[in-house]
């Protein structure tokens, strides 16, 4: 559960379907059957937990929820009494993510194999119990769960949600709140993206001037990452050696693992600032960037590069137990190495038809050091130029050929394109929202996407290991706008990521989420409520006719609209289908649902 919790809950979530049903719990489960009755916690309820330190750690987040929730200390037992109790029983029978969660109305027991499958199962128990139960304060709800039995198993063994800390640096706080969310939702990877030409966030004893140069810029670009304006404000922040140690420790109480990314042999700009001798030096003065996107200042694939990355390596090997790290590998300018006679000497030297191929031989030698270690590394699509290390996984995130070209050579891949599944991206009418990075992408199209290529064999599909979300900060300077980001849409993620493919819906998601947001309120996150709001798009007929297309995702919900300036009501005219406009106009249009207004009134001009 998560570790410090508030409560607001807004006047519309009240409106609850009527098709609201009993089990609305995201991500869907593999199978779930509903049976008659119900559960209900009361202080004489017990907690039955095996000789498992790691399970009886998982039961103790339910005795801490219930305790805050209804303030009464559940005792844990070794056997079970007759009747009134919650029993997490270990059995041989199911898979390592795997549960089964059956709820009587004497008992409910949660049985996995090991005890990430009953953290799962427990994940589940609290969305079967009321939202109240996620603010962790006293409440007069009553704790029932209704009657079931959930057979449950994820999808992918990665299911993943990135963070930037380099754009804007967030607080060892903010880690744990964001890894408790991605446990929520039963992701199991946490991708931290700790180094970058605006940043190194990342205490390394070796090096000290990397925290003390390179975690901090003179400034910061004001608006569009073209823009020439700066705030001349000096900004920075970075992570100790014993902070990352206890949000390491914090992750893996949860099931989740960090997956820390060095980025290498670009964005490295934050470094170079700091150690000149790591680049090509074709310039006289090395800074940390002030502004977004690609820095042509990389690293130099010389022997004291080498040195540097690998002492840096080892200590991370020290503070990250994950078996997988991430070295970046993207958006590497190659035009330091055209210039620089050690890189056409190295070239030369061994045989190589261009810099790609040495970019090849950068991340070679990095992976051959970490797979002496016992390490394997991921990186993004770039990697493949060149020639791919032998053992290396691939993120795709430039569309999906990478990543198909990466299974095809049986690598193992993780799907986040960014048209899908960066969450940096708008959700809502550009028009209407803050600066983001990149185009529109919707809740919608983030559900829609299925992450398997079916031009893949099957035997090449199996490569796909899994999916994430990626959360680029340049436009998010705190945690609450980063939630505002992520959320609803890292929801829709968590489902590809967990739910079998036969089982995903649309419309049984959207009406599953829009109970599940009581319980985001209840932890108090600033998702968008986008999901409420009409969404108005236009195209030119043949006539050339302008053609107005309304949609909204709530569902049973009716969009009522005006072209004359006026605000809609629950009587304005109703929208069915398209309609055309001939002259210039402005729709005004609004969601309702029995009567009552959903969202805001959206406005556009034509």
């Amino acid at each position: 559960m998560i570790h410090r919790l508030s409560f607001t809950i807004f006047a519309f979530l009240m409106m609850i379907p009527a098709y609201a049903g009993r089990i609305n719990i995201i991500p869907q489960p593999l199978n779930v059957v509903e049976l008659k009755g119900e559960f209900r916690f009361d202080a004489n309820t017990r907690i039955v937990v095996p000789k498992d330190n790691d399970v009886k750690r998982v039961a103790g987040y339910l005795v801490k929820a219930l305790q805050q929730t209804a303030g009464y200390t559940l005792s844990i037992v070794g056997d079970p009494p007759i009747s009134n109790y919650v029993h997490f029983k270990k059995v041989n029978n199911l898979g390592k993510e795997a549960y089964r969660l059956k709820v009587s109305p004497q008992s409910i027991v949660i049985e996995s194999s090991q005890a990430n499958g009953a953290f799962y199962g427990l994940q589940s128990l609290y969305q079967l119990l009321p939202p109240e139960i996620f603010g962790f304060k006293r409440s007069k709800v009553v704790l029932s769960v209704p009657c079931c039995q959930i057979d449950d198993k994820p999808r992918f063994v990665w299911r993943g949600q990135h963070l930037d800390v380099c754009s804007h640096f967030f607080s060892p706080e903010d880690i744990k709140h964001y890894i408790d969310l991605i446990a929520l939702h039963k992701g199991n990877i946490f991708h931290w993206h700790l180094t970058e030409d605006q940043g190194w966030r990342l205490q390394i004893k070796k090096y000290p001037l990397l925290t003390k140069k390179g975690s901090i810029r003179k400034e910061t670009v004001v608006g569009s990452y073209k823009s020439k304006i700066f705030d001349g404000i000096p900004y920075g922040g970075y992570y100790t050696q014993e902070e990352i140690r206890d949000i390491v420790k914090y992750a893996s109480d949860r099931f989740v693992t960090i997956i820390p990314e060095i980025e290498m042999p670009g964005h490295a700009l934050s470094a170079i600032a700091c150690y000149p001798e790591l680049s090509c030096q074709l310039e006289n003065k090395y800074e940390v960037g002030t502004r977004w996107g690609v820095y042509r200042q990389v690293y130099c694939p010389k022997e004291e590069t080498f040195s540097f990355l690998e002492n840096v390596l080892l200590e991370v090997f020290k503070l990250f137990p994950s078996k997988i790290i991430h070295i970046g590998g993207d958006e590497c300018p190659k035009s330091s190495w055209k210039k620089c006679p050690h890189c056409q000497a190295l070239i030369k030297k061994l045989g190589l038809k261009n810099e790609d191929e040495l970019q090849s031989y950068f991340i070679k030698r990095i992976e051959k050091f970490a797979n002496e270690h016992g390490r394997e590394i991921i990186g993004w699509d770039e990697i493949l130029q060149g020639g791919i290390a032998p053992n290396a996984k691939v993120m795709t995130w430039l569309e999906v050929q990478g990543g198909i070209t990466a299974a095809k050579m049986h690598h193992e891949v993780v799907m986040t394109p960014y048209t899908k599944y960066y969450l940096d991206y708008y959700q809502a009418d550009p028009e209407t929202e803050q600066i983001c990075m990149g185009d529109l992408t919707t809740l919608k199209t983030m559900y829609d996407y299925e992450p398997v290529p079916d031009s893949l064999s099957k035997e090449d599909q199996a490569y796909i290991i899994g999916v994430q979300g990626c959360v680029w900060t340049e436009y998010m300077k705190d945690m609450k706008r980063v939630e505002y980001m992520a959320y609803p849409r890292a929801c829709a993620i968590s489902e590809s990521a967990w739910s079998s493919r036969k089982n995903k819906d649309w419309n049984s998601f959207i009406r599953r989420l829009e109970y599940h947001f009581r319980r985001l309120d209840n932890l108090n996150v600033n998702y968008c409520h986008a999901f409420f709001n009409v969404q108005i798009e236009a195209y030119k007929d043949d006539a050339w006719d302008k053609v107005i297309v309304m949609n909204v995702d709530a569902s049973d919900s009716e969009i009522r609209y005006t072209l004359d300036g006026s605000t809609p009501t629950s009587s304005s005219t109703l929208y069915t289908s398209p309609f055309t406009i001939n002259k210039s106009q402005v729709v005004k249009a609004l969601a309702f649902r029995k009567g009552h207004a959903l969202g805001k009134i959206m406005q556009k001009s034509f």
